[in-house]
């Protein structure tokens, strides 16, 4: 028998049928895994009695909800094609992936309708269904469309190599790819994730960061579900409503971007009781040592940091809790089954995996593991550099220390050149990350005609009396980093453009630097 994501649900139905299963917060409903069940099993059929077949697209524009955790099993069930959007877009950024995934039905919701409402009839072909009290007249009602359709077993020939998603990547440097993952590949992620963290079908996970992204959806949503274990879904992430969740709902992991572990202790903890909390998933990101000390510290949590990308499902690496001080910064040993390489950059196109580096030296990191995609939906040229001779390559620049730790400096497109020499961002960011006065910080390249480039910070305050002068003191009076590395000047802001997956969008601040610097010259 096949081992899918509709046979995971429906084995752990069976051993937990009674158990709680799902809390939406917003709405305040709870369900069993049994009634759970039952649920998944009527949008199934509602979906199936309206022509969606197997192979066929679902696309879900929702926040964290109760629909879109039935939409993910009910489609593996049916052997439609999950399609989950990220729900920060606006409607040209949604239209477009509606244009090239072509799903046969989305579901939405009000927050969102005013996106929706804007380009649903250049869609004449897609049918859309609103989770929301009355349904604009453009739209079905998803609660009487699933109250209506039987709650039977829904009957279809599922193999595990058979398309299970359609993920489309956040877009840091240009228009998002489309992701395809099969049953198998993610049955392997949650395994693999269910290994790294201990999880069992004790645990209680707080549902914060957005499950259309893959680090929520798949190494913390599933994983529970194949545990057994109870997901809290919150509808969007609210520190303080992060933490009266665990204290109330005795919340026992969560999976959290490093900006939203920031932004978590900036709160006064001491309101809250987080005995229940003992581990804290991190990734999607880069953490500060700085970060990871304060969330010790402070929360008194084990961590476990998982570096990867939404090609590979997306966990390739894990730091566990006990290498979090030694080999702070480090993103950790490869997974389960998991194969990384360093090898020297290829400007001309992909990188030869054979061309291997040696320890300490730093090039592109290319990974292969049972969790890889199969390519990106509708660009096969692409598909075929990215997987050039059977590795991912990630178009991050690493190296593995001899103890085989991974360690990310960052991506190719952002290593800055000054006078010929090479800055990683990472290792500036990471030291502006220490100062007292700062909340958040990135690192980027302004062209110079004598330099090359020059290193520019954008910085977030904590403390308002910061200034530039302070920082620039800061960095000069370091031993952890060279003076051509230092930032030339600081740029104040009031946040840093991130993506879903909490990814600084670096391309954004270069725009700005641009306009700026135009601006500058104009006068």
């Amino acid at each position: 028998m096949s081992t899918t994501i509709g046979r995971i649900f429906d084995l752990t139905v069976q051993k937990h049928h009674d158990k709680e299963a799902l809390y939406d917060v917003r709405k305040g409903t709870r369900f069993t895994y049994g009634e759970w069940s039952l649920e998944v099993n009527r949008l199934a059929n509602a979906l199936s009695g309206s022509g969606v077949k197997k192979g066929d697209l679902v696309s879900t524009f929702l926040f964290n909800t109760e629909e879109l955790a039935t939409a993910f099993f009910a489609c593996a069930k049916l052997g439609a094609v999950f399609n989950p959007i990220n729900f920060r877009l606006m409607s040209e950024e949604v239209a477009y992936i509606l244009a090239d995934a072509s799903p046969k039905v989305v579901l939405f919701e009000q927050a969102l309708e005013q996106v929706v409402s804007g380009i649903h009839t250049r869609f004449p072909d897609i049918a859309f269904w609103y989770i929301d009290g009355d349904a604009p007249e453009y739209a079905a009602s998803y609660h009487e469309k699933v109250q209506s359709a039987a709650a039977d077993e829904i009957k279809a020939d599922i193999s595990e190599q058979d398309l299970y998603a359609i993920m489309y990547t956040s877009g840091t440097t240009g228009r998002p790819k489309g992701v395809m993952h099969k049953h198998r590949n993610m049955v392997e992620q949650s395994l693999i994730v269910m290994a790294s963290t201990n999880l069992n079908a004790s645990d209680i996970g707080l549902v914060t960061a957005p499950m259309f992204h893959c680090a929520e959806l798949h190494c913390a949503f599933l994983p529970r579900v194949h545990a057994g274990g109870k997901n809290v879904l919150l509808h969007h992430f609210e520190p303080k409503k992060v933490l009266e969740l665990i204290h109330t709902e005795k919340i026992t992991k969560l999976f959290a971007a490093p900006t939203m572990w920031n932004m978590i202790l900036q709160e006064d903890l001491k309101q809250y009781n987080l005995e229940s909390l003992n581990l804290g998933l991190y990734g999607a990101a880069p953490m500060a040592p700085a970060l990871v000390r304060a969330c010790h510290s402070q929360l008194g949590i084990k961590l476990v940091q998982a570096y990867g990308m939404t090609e590979m499902g997306p966990a390739i690496t894990f730091l566990s809790e006990e290498d979090q001080l030694t080999k702070a910064g480090s993103a950790g040993q490869a997974g389960l089954n998991h194969e990384i390489r360093i090898i020297r950059p290829n400007e001309d196109g992909p990188s030869d995996p054979n061309d291997i580096l040696p320890p300490g030296e730093s090039g592109e990191i290319i990974v292969k593991g049972p969790c890889m995609m199969s390519g990106y939906y509708n660009l096969n040229e692409a598909s075929e550099k990215a997987l050039y001779k059977g590795w991912y390559h990630s178009g991050d620049i690493g190296y593995l220390d001899h103890e085989g730790y991974l360690w990310v400096k960052d991506r190719v497109d952002d290593m800055i050149i000054s006078g010929g020499e090479n800055i990683y961002p990472r290792e500036v960011e990471d030291l502006l990350h220490e100062h007292e006065g700062i909340l958040d910080a990135a690192v980027v390249g302004q062209p110079d005609d004598s330099w090359g480039e020059t290193v520019i910070a954008f910085v977030v305050k904590k403390n308002a009396a910061v200034t530039e002068e302070e920082l620039d003191e800061w960095c000069r009076n370091s031993d952890s980093l060279a003076n051509y590395k230092r930032p030339r000047k600081y740029i104040f802001v009031e946040a840093l453009p991130r993506n879903a997956s909490g990814k600084i969008q670096k391309f954004m601040l270069r725009k700005q630097m641009e306009e700026m610097f135009a601006k500058g010259q104009s006068k």
